[in-house]
């Protein structure tokens, strides 16, 4: 019979109640509320009681059970206002949201607090659940260098109310016990623009298993993108790359998702010629989305300010190889020659010469790169993720998980 103290504990961790305050959430569609609904769902899939403080997404606010990602949760919508100069965002009264976290917090009585940002929820929740003595785990995916082109700010101020940004989330995330982002690189520019030290490095994560690769060879080249059509995802760039296509790659080109963007894309688009071999899908339901990685050749996200980029993730989960720009947390996922390639930001014929490289790619080639994505976005499945925040959760120390793998260039 072996010792009993070298066996493993198999007796199950209590499961905890957690409260996670997010500036921006479901039905919001962007990266933050994307992952902050998946954490949730995780959470809540395994046994833990999940509340989600997040603004109202319209006039009716109060405490509702919602479903998100397939899991029941309670979300505490706190009464919000439109800002204006952005097409769906809405914002708690900064002055208020430390009454809200207060009230929330002695409602709800959590084990651990995650703030998803500094800016106004979180503001509050951290504040308050220090005065409470509750641990608070934030993860940064805030870079004021996205946000600041939806106020009115005349451009010579953005660099010095960056730089004010900045600093006022620092004095936030000195209140946590412990500071995540998705990427090293992501953690690195934090800690570069801050004065914080020990950022851990934790993946978005995915259900890579929703998501399904085709193999076969397509009948027609698909250049695909997803996200939202924003300043910082330099869509133009994509735009013009594609017009330099050769038309004997017979290929078009599919922008999945909504902003403040599209009516200039479209003009763009038809300026340049290639209106009849674009599609822009507006907004779509889940389902249309991952039939449009499925269907798609190549992957291409010219975006100079991904912190990690969970589109490239289900582009990955796809199977399909990703023609990025080499910035911020992109060169993470995309290995040149491994998995896709990179061009230099904004350079339009380095652009179209990569998205050429692989429209034309040999179909054996073409496998190769496609089972590389599988097998590179492989660590950064969402189970990962959630036990690395479990045992944040508890006030255990965690390290960066390993998110890179060594690639056979072989194809099976």
């Amino acid at each position: 019979m072996p010792d009993a103290s070298t066996e493993p504990n198999t007796v199950p961790q209590k499961g905890l109640r957690v409260l996670i305050g997010a500036d921006t959430f479901a039905p919001n569609v962007n990266g933050a509320a994307t992952f902050t609904s998946r954490l949730a769902a995780g959470l809540v899939e395994r046994g833990h009681e999940v509340h989600i403080e997040a603004p109202a997404f319209s006039s009716k606010h109060g405490e509702f059970t919602e479903v998100h990602e397939g899991a029941e949760m309670t979300v505490h919508r706190v009464y919000s206002w439109r800002w204006f100069p952005h097409e769906w965002l809405r914002f708690v009264l900064p002055w208020r949201s430390q009454a809200h976290a207060a009230r929330i917090l002695d409602l709800v009585k959590p084990d651990v607090v995650h703030i998803q940002s500094h800016i106004v929820i979180g503001r509050g929740l951290a504040r308050q659940a220090k005065k409470r003595g509750i641990p608070v785990i934030a993860t940064n995916h805030f870079m004021p260098e996205n946000l600041i082109q939806h106020t009115l700010l005349p451009k010579f101020l953005r660099k010095t109310a960056i730089r004010i940004a900045w600093n006022d989330a620092a004095r936030t995330y000195h209140l946590c016990a412990a500071v995540t982002t998705p990427t090293r690189k992501g953690a690195e520019f934090l800690e570069a623009a801050t004065d914080l030290t020990g950022v851990i490095a934790i993946s978005c994560g995915i259900n890579a298993h929703e998501y399904t690769p085709d193999m076969s060879p397509k009948k027609r080249n698909r250049v695909l993108f997803v996200g939202r059509l924003a300043e910082e995802k330099q869509l133009d760039v994509l735009l013009k790359a594609f017009a330099k296509l050769d038309l004997k790659l017979d290929a078009e080109l599919e922008i999945v998702g909504d902003g403040e963007l599209m009516n200039h894309l479209r003009k763009l688009s038809a300026e340049l010629g290639i209106s009849e071999r674009t599609v822009f899908t507006g907004y779509v339901e889940d389902d249309e989305v991952k039939a449009a990685y499925t269907g798609a050749t190549v992957f291409a996200i010219p975006s100079i300010a991904e912190l990690q980029s969970i589109a490239t993730l289900e582009a990955m989960s796809s199977g399909l190889p990703v023609v990025a720009a080499n910035a911020m947390a992109l060169p993470h996922l995309v290995h040149p020659g491994e998995n896709g390639y990179l061009f230099e930001p904004g350079d339009v014929d380095d652009l179209a010469n990569r998205l050429e490289a692989v429209l034309s790619a040999p179909q054996a080639e073409l496998t190769r790169l496609k089972r590389n994505s599988l097998k590179m976005v492989a660590p950064h499945d969402i189970q990962n993720t959630l036990t690395t925040f479990e045992r944040l959760y508890r006030g255990e120390s965690v390290v960066d998980p390993i998110t890179e793998v060594a690639l056979d260039d072989q194809v099976s």
